[in-house]
């Protein structure tokens, strides 16, 4: 079973940025929204990437680290395309199709790490969660309840950073000892993926024996 992470952050907080580390043949991106990575690398990359696609190339897993960027439009986009459809059970329509989504990611092999990144939103009583399309969506999935490790992106004086420990206003969570004890660290998911491997001994980040590096995007991803 493999590892399913979430990241959260407000835009221009460096989700996106945080990818700037993994070398071409490490990561496979899914590009929900299309929009061009901030840095000059080129990643191999899916854009405008819908649920059937992210399914069928986490089943062929050709990879060891999948980063779901910008994960909410999912929910969003197909809203938009069910705006016309009255009733409560499109909410649940989408709710399933995000948790099938999840459990598409748990299913790959024990060596890989799918990253959601997602936006965040805040709840009547503050406290941070994972945007949604509303509270009916809600009522029928607790994104960041599905979690075993949930990071969240900020930029404060110190620059841009992960947070690592909760304060108790967000969902922030992992296993003891994994990220440190200062309950930050800066923004790389690269290093975020190297110290997830070490704590639970899983391969190293690198192209499965056998893997065509040079096969078209959308095949490599």
């Amino acid at each position: 079973m493999g590892v399913s992470v979430l990241i959260l952050g407000h835009s221009g907080s460096g989700k996106s940025t945080s990818l700037r580390n993994f070398a071409e043949d490490e990561v496979g991106v899914f590009n929900v929204a299309g929009k061009p990575l901030p840095f000059r690398k080129r990643l191999p990359s899916l854009d405008h990437a819908g649920y059937a696609d992210i399914s069928k190339m986490l089943a062929a897993n050709h990879r060891r680290a999948y980063v779901i960027d910008d994960a909410n439009y999912l929910m969003a986009f197909q809203n938009f395309a069910m705006a016309r459809q009255s009733g409560y059970g499109k909410f649940t329509e989408m709710a399933v199709n995000f948790e099938q989504l999840l459990e598409a990611a748990n299913r790959t092999s024990p060596d890989t790490v799918v990253y959601f990144m997602m936006h965040p939103d805040y709840d009547e009583s503050g406290r941070m969660k994972a945007k949604t399309i509303g509270k009916m969506l809600d009522n029928q999935l607790t994104v960041e309840g599905m979690f075993p490790i949930v990071l969240m992106a900020e930029c404060g004086e110190s620059g841009y950073r992960f947070v690592t420990a909760s304060d108790g206003t967000n969902p922030v969570k992992a296993p003891m000892g994994m990220f440190g004890d200062e309950g930050r660290m800066d923004n790389d998911l690269k290093a975020v993926d190297d110290a997830i491997r070490e704590y639970w001994g899983m391969a190293p980040l690198a192209a499965p024996q056998g893997m065509v590096v040079s096969e078209p995007v959308y095949e490599v991803v």
